[in-house]
């Protein structure tokens, strides 16, 4: 192996490290203290199966973290990242004025 092909194989592990890193970092951030592990913790006092709740839990979360990567797959195929920025944050502005204007009518 050149020393060129070593330094690419090199720098390409580093991005992926990078990349699973920054992605662990957040999603593990995102998860701390959301309903879904509300949901696990009382599920777990009520049923005393810790490991079945865990294995269940961690299922779903498996299922659901690959449809998203499925689905972000797909979208990167066909559309372009201009257009998915845009697309993303016109939903959630008109996320956030219905949530807004849903607080003023209360």
């Amino acid at each position: 192996m050149t020393a060129e092909a070593k330094s690419k194989t090199s720098k390409s592990k580093i991005s992926l490290a990078r990349i699973f890193l920054s992605t662990f970092i957040t999603i593990f951030l995102a998860e701390i203290g959301d309903k879904t592990q509300v949901t696990t913790l009382l599920i777990t006092a009520e049923s005393h199966a810790p490991w079945i709740v865990f294995m269940g839990a961690g299922s779903a979360l498996v299922l659901t973290s690959f449809l998203g990567v499925w689905v972000g797959q797909w979208l990167a195929t066909h559309l372009t990242p201009r257009l998915l920025e845009t697309l993303s944050g016109s939903i959630l502005l008109m996320i956030s004025l219905g949530l807004l204007w849903d607080m003023l009518q209360s």
